[in-house]
């Protein structure tokens, strides 16, 4: 396994402003189109406003604003909304090959950001019925994965520098009363490029360093 990672070093690419739903299918496309050579990438963007609901829809409260388009999407969990300001990292990853499962790649993207925003003198937390980051009881990272054929696509979204208004018209991942929040009310000043690149290089390190128990 440590060889075919050597060999497949971790592609990352920056896309910046992207529309959701191609970036959805490039995504899809890019999955089902792997060979067992192909090496495993990052994808790192920003979405125009959008909400996406995912596989689990019970209990789901729509929004009701008719400005801002709902995308059903093939990843886990319920409802989210990305927007301008909002760094969205995808992972395209060939879990099989990595030893990787679902449970231990959560845990590196929260740790992720986690360590992230330790960086800047910021204390978050995972939480084990809930996944993402929170910040004294406040959402600021969302996750949300799919695996088809032992890869998986999707990944995570860290609230930057963006407009949290439309969080309001919705659950936030299916929470009733979630509140959210963003680095920049956290007294993060760095910008949007500067944090992607962070939140790139310590996703690559722990993926690179994973090893299996």
């Amino acid at each position: 396994m440590g060889e075919g990672r050597t060999l497949k070093p971790l592609l990352v690419r920056r896309l910046g402003r992207t529309d959701y739903a191609t970036t959805w299918r490039a995504m899809q496309a890019f999955t089902s189109g792997r060979i067992e050579a192909t090496p495993d990438e990052l994808w790192v963007t920003e979405h125009a406003p959008v909400y996406t609901l995912g596989l689990n829809k019970k209990d789901v409260r729509l929004p009701q604003q008719s400005d801002i388009p709902l995308v059903e999407t093939d990843r886990g969990g319920k409802i989210t909304y990305h927007g301008p300001g909002q760094i969205v990292v995808y992972l395209l990853l060939d879990l099989k090959r990595r030893n990787l499962s679902i449970r231990p790649l959560v845990s590196m993207m929260e740790n992720a950001v986690i360590q992230l925003l330790a960086e800047y003198g910021i204390t978050a937390q995972a939480r084990s019925d809930a996944p993402g980051v929170y910040v004294e009881g406040r959402k600021i990272a969302a996750l949300g994965l799919r695996v088809r054929n032992g890869c998986c696509y999707h990944g995570l979204s860290l609230n930057a520098d963006m407009d949290l208004s439309p969080f309001d018209a919705i659950d936030p991942c299916g929470y009733r009363g979630l509140q959210v929040t963003r680095t920049r009310d956290l007294g993060i000043t760095a910008d949007i490029a500067t944090l992607a690149e962070k939140l790139e290089t310590l996703l690559g390190t722990r993926l690179n360093q994973w090893k299996p128990n």
